[in-house]
């Protein structure tokens, strides 16, 4: 947890206005997390903290690469991730995080841990289906693809005859059709 406390902000000494912060997030940040879906993670994040005399706002902007597996071939590559999201942190009698966007403190709280918010922001920007962009342009060499190709089922068309000749049907049948037609 002693890494998780760099990402401790103590807002109490700061004065008013926009204070910056600057974080390199790797690997070792998601350990804490024990989240192992990322290969390798180079991301830079820009924090900015605006100081009002009843409320902060914090502006989170990440920008970098994910190293994941594609989910078709399970071949890796680099994400590029571009991500933001705004916080507002207000004081109020006790602490409450259940509205996403907004986050209470307790008045006499004299700093604030956004690890958590970064690790939401990062994770949630990566798409559902990771598709190696070597996938989408056809451009990607891979026996896992040429095996899909080879065991996938070809679509043939079937030709059919240009005369056919009318199929005979049960005559119960034919006689219910009167029914139908019977004015």
């Amino acid at each position: 947890m002693k890494h998780l406390k760099t990402y401790t902000i103590q807002f109490v000494g700061l004065k008013q206005g926009e204070h910056d912060f600057q974080y390199k997030i790797d690997n070792t940040f998601f350990e804490h997390f024990e989240y192992d879906d990322f290969n390798s993670i180079d991301v830079d994040l820009k924090v900015i903290l605006s100081k009002k005399s009843t409320l902060m706002e914090f502006y989170f902007d990440a920008q970098g690469f994910v190293n994941v597996n594609c989910d078709l071939t399970n071949e890796p590559y680099d994400h590029p991730i571009e991500a933001s999201y705004k916080l507002v942190v207000k004081f109020g009698q006790e602490y409450n995080d259940e509205i996403d966007d907004i986050l209470i403190l307790p008045h006499g709280d004299y700093e604030v841990n956004i690890a958590q918010y970064i690790y939401e922001l990062i994770v949630l920007a990566m798409p559902l289906k990771r598709v190696h962009p070597g996938v989408e342009d056809g451009s990607l060499e891979s026996d896992i693809l040429d095996k899909l190709e080879e065991l996938s089922i070809k679509n043939k068309e079937v030709e059919e005859p240009e005369t056919q000749t009318p199929k005979e049907t049960d005559p119960r049948w034919d006689k219910l059709k009167d029914f139908l037609t019977d004015k």
